[in-house]
């Protein structure tokens, strides 16, 4: 994602620009609410640029399955981008196994020799065109899905919205399941956009909420409106 967004931006961006999340964290229980919930989970390297400004991240997100992403799987890989005169395209192909990689290494291979035959190859350095300008927390826009394991008693919801309406974070969509056996239940939210300063702020508030057990898991969502 790095190299990508040097290149579409033209712009220096590091590795250390990146927002990283891995995948150990996803539980089938994630993935089924996400699946009942209209949307898949994929990992996701998303690169935005608004305004000058850019993101950069790697991290398992929630898109709605008529996105063209979700239909991606296996050994496959796509390169899904949104230009102001292209609209939306996407690059899609086998991006593991012998075959595909080798044929990759000797493309290079071959590129790499034209170019040096041409004496083009190492000849002059391109600057980028853009400085490098990275956006703060509250220029982030996004949804966001939290799983909350909570205490399953009156008043817990209204707690548990209050904090939300504090932070300026409506819902969009909502699930609360009890826990069969215990006196628990899990909510299941995705919000609407929201920065990620407010988020940030809104998932410490509710992790010091004695009402709520714990928070369970929580991703980005993008796609849709």
């Amino acid at each position: 994602m790095a190299i990508l967004a040097t290149l579409g931006f033209s712009m220096n961006v590091s590795l250390d620009d990146v927002t990283v999340k891995g995948i150990s964290s996803v539980s089938k229980t994630d993935l089924d609410y996400c699946d009942q919930l209209g949307y898949t989970m994929k990992l996701i390297g998303l690169a935005k640029r608004d305004e000058g400004r850019v993101e950069v991240s790697v991290e398992p997100t929630l898109l709605p399955k008529e996105h063209p992403l979700s239909s991606v799987h296996n050994e496959y890989n796509a390169v899904y981008v949104y230009g102001e005169a292209v609209g939306e395209t996407m690059f899609y192909g086998p991006g593991a196994g012998s075959l595909p990689t080798a044929t990759a290494v000797v493309s290079d291979l071959v590129a790499v020799m034209k170019n040096m035959r041409l004496g083009v190859c190492g000849k002059a350095v391109q600057e980028p065109l853009h400085q490098r300008v990275l956006k703060q927390a509250n220029e982030i826009d996004s949804k966001y899905f939290l799983r909350l394991k909570v205490v399953d008693k009156a008043g817990t919801f209204q707690a548990v919205t209050s904090v939300f309406a504090e932070y300026e974070v409506s819902f969009e969509k909502l699930l609360q399941m009890p826990i069969e056996g215990h006196q628990l239940a899990e909510v299941i939210v995705i919000t609407h956009h929201t920065n990620k300063e407010n988020y940030e702020n809104l998932y410490k508030k509710l992790s010091e909420l004695e009402v709520i057990e714990s928070i369970e898991s929580c991703y980005r969502v993008e796609g849709g409106r």
